[in-house]
């Protein structure tokens, strides 16, 4: 008996808007691929992509929108933040499980999870409370005994593969460091808002963080780096079913970094200094701030909550820990692609200057 022949290649991205998603989408326009977009919003245009437009969480309306649907590879970068970590694995678990079943008319060939190093870390509510595993973080650590978002999709995935017959691949990014407005987990634009208002106001630009962070290594990860390790898991064939770090490959100290970032904006560095002191409490009053300057720039954006998330920052920045990840299973693997962290600051830094998300220039202080 013939085999049946594979289906021409054809993405579904879900999540396309955010950092990870929107790279993902980017990278597979740029080598070709049909791609189809999903989420709650209509979306604004995108050349050589279409549009989907569903509700995630709502099983019906995932099985209305995808019934005509026929992608090969899928890669899920979505979520939804929920106040507590059990509403966390009901709606985000519960977002990839319909989305899975919506498409199980269809012989999905991949699908590409985006998670995180909260796998190692814990969630949230629980961020490095208990004992985890040593540093550099590997993909074989057993999972902590705590409920986690992360895990919960992972069983939905592993589920939906047995039963469907698609291969699958899991992606435990650092921080992520891209392009994307009204996302809740942005460091790299938080940085930028944060560092233009100090310099238009004639403030130091003052590290958050803990002295843990200031002084000790780190790494962090690019959205182009992720995006591209989740297309190489999807089609390179010997690879597939697997859990990848994936990080820039580089380690770094924020005291060093920091006042690298700080000569790009033209403002004054300032280190920890005796405790950490948080953006949601140097930032009170930055909605009113940002938008003075996005009237004397004409910014694109005049919103700074759908720039800056400041929690994410700090919680990131605040952490008491060591965070490193080991990258060694998937070079061995074959995937050898790296990223300098200083670049993909200072190349997203440009790219936001040219879209006019930030002034494009440095300006004489605002203060009167």
């Amino acid at each position: 008996m013939a085999s049946t022949p594979s289906l021409p290649r054809h993405a579904l991205v879900v999540g396309a808007t955010g950092i990870a998603g929107s790279a993902v989408r980017d990278r597979l326009i740029a080598e070709g691929w049909p791609v189809t977009t999903l989420s709650r919003s209509v979306g604004m245009p995108v050349p050589g992509t279409r549009h989907i437009q569903a509700d995630l969480r709502s099983a019906v309306d995932l099985e209305r929108a995808l019934r005509d649907e026929h992608p090969t590879h899928v890669f899920f970068t979505a979520w939804s933040r929920q106040n507590s970590e059990a509403a966390n694995i009901e709606v985000n678990a519960g977002m990839l499980r319909d989305l899975l079943a919506a498409l199980k008319h269809t012989p999905v060939e991949h699908v590409a999870l985006m998670t995180g190093l909260k796998h190692y870390l814990g969630p949230f509510e629980a961020y490095a409370a208990g004992k985890m595993a040593d540093t550099p973080f590997h993909e074989e650590e057993p999972r902590l005994p705590v409920n986690n978002f992360y895990y919960a999709q992972e069983d939905e995935l592993w589920a939906a593969a047995a039963r469907q017959g698609f291969a699958w691949s899991v992606h435990r990014a650092h921080t992520v460091v891209g392009h994307a407005v009204g996302n809740a987990m942005n460091m790299g634009l938080t940085l930028a808002v944060q560092a233009t208002i100090s310099r238009e106001f004639d403030r130091p630009f003052i590290f958050p963080g803990s002295e843990t962070q200031w002084n000790g290594v780190t790494d962090m990860t690019d959205a182009g780096l992720l995006a591209e390790q989740m297309v190489w898991a999807g089609t390179t064939p010997g690879v597939e079913n697997q859990a990848y770090n994936i990080v820039n490959g580089d380690v770094f100290r924020w005291r060093s970094l920091w006042p690298r970032i700080a000569a790009y904006f033209g403002v004054e560095p300032e280190g920890y200094i005796g405790e950490p002191r948080p953006l949601e409490v140097q930032m009170a009053g930055a909605a009113e701030e940002w938008q003075a300057i996005a009237l004397r720039y004409d910014l694109v954006e005049p919103d700074s909550t759908r720039l800056a998330s400041w929690w994410h920052t700090d919680g990131d920045l605040g952490r008491n820990i060591e965070v490193i990840t080991d990258m060694s299973k998937s070079r061995e693997a074959g995937f050898l692609a790296y990223r300098r962290t200083e670049r993909a600051f200072m190349e997203l830094f440009n790219r936001l200057r040219a879209e006019r998300l930030i002034p494009a220039a440095t300006a004489q202080s605002t203060r009167p």
